[in-house]
C-alpha cells in the first residue's frame, strides 16, 4: 500500500507532467543548493526545476502518459517542467550547464517525442520564435515586393519605350 505522502508526491508529479509542453531530465550532482537556486531564478519564466525521485517520478509520467524517460532516470536526476517556451528553457539549461559542467542534460520529452541531450542542445540553438516569426514576415515582404516589382516592370518597360520613340519622333522631326 502507497504511502499516502508518496502517493501526493505522485499526484503532484503526474500533474506537473500532465501542464508541461515539454520535460528535461538532468543530473545535478556536484552542485550546490545556491547553484540550483540560481538555475531555478533562470528557468523561472519558462519552467520549474525540482529534484525528484527516479520511482516516483517514473510512475507519475506513466500516468501522464510520458513515455521515453525510464532509461534515463537512473542517478541523481531533476526535471525541469517547461511550461513556456521550450527553446528558452533548453537555452537556459544549455547556458547554466557551461558555467557549471556538474549540470549534466540526460534527455527530455518534447510534444510526446523523446529527446536526447544532443536534441536538446540542437533546441537550444534554435533562435526564439519571435526572431523566427520576424524572419518569416521578412521573406514573406520580400516575395511581395518582388511580385510587385514583376507585376510593374512591363508597364514601366513600355512606358520607357514609348518615351525613347516620342524623343526619336521629335529629333528626326527637327532634322528634317
Amino acid at each position: 500500500m502507497a504511502r499516502p505522502d508518496k502517493a501526493a508526491a505522485v499526484a503532484e508529479l503526474t500533474e506537473q507532467f500532465r501542464d508541461s509542453k515539454a520535460v528535461v531530465l538532468t543530473e545535478y550532482r556536484g552542485l550546490t543548493v545556491a547553484q540550483l537556486k540560481q538555475l531555478r531564478r533562470s528557468l523561472s519564466g519558462n519552467a520549474s526545476y525540482a529534484v525528484v525521485k527516479n520511482t516516483l517520478s517514473a510512475i507519475a509520467a506513466k500516468q501522464a502518459g510520458v513515455e521515453g524517460l525510464d532509461d534515463q532516470l537512473a542517478g541523481p536526476s531533476a526535471v525541469a517542467f517547461v511550461t513556456g517556451d521550450p527553446v528558452e528553457a533548453a537555452k537556459g539549461l544549455r547556458d547554466f550547464a557551461k558555467v557549471n559542467p556538474q549540470l549534466v542534460i540526460k534527455g527530455g520529452v518534447l510534444d510526446g517525442r523523446a529527446l536526447t541531450a544532443a536534441d536538446i542542445t540542437k533546441l537550444a540553438d534554435l533562435e526564439s520564435r519571435e526572431v523566427l516569426l520576424a524572419k518569416l514576415a521578412g521573406a514573406f515582404k520580400a516575395s511581395l515586393y518582388q511580385a510587385a516589382y514583376l507585376f510593374t516592370a512591363p508597364s514601366a518597360q513600355a512606358v520607357r519605350t514609348i518615351d525613347a520613340l516620342r524623343e526619336k519622333r521629335a529629333t528626326e522631326e527637327q532634322a528634317a
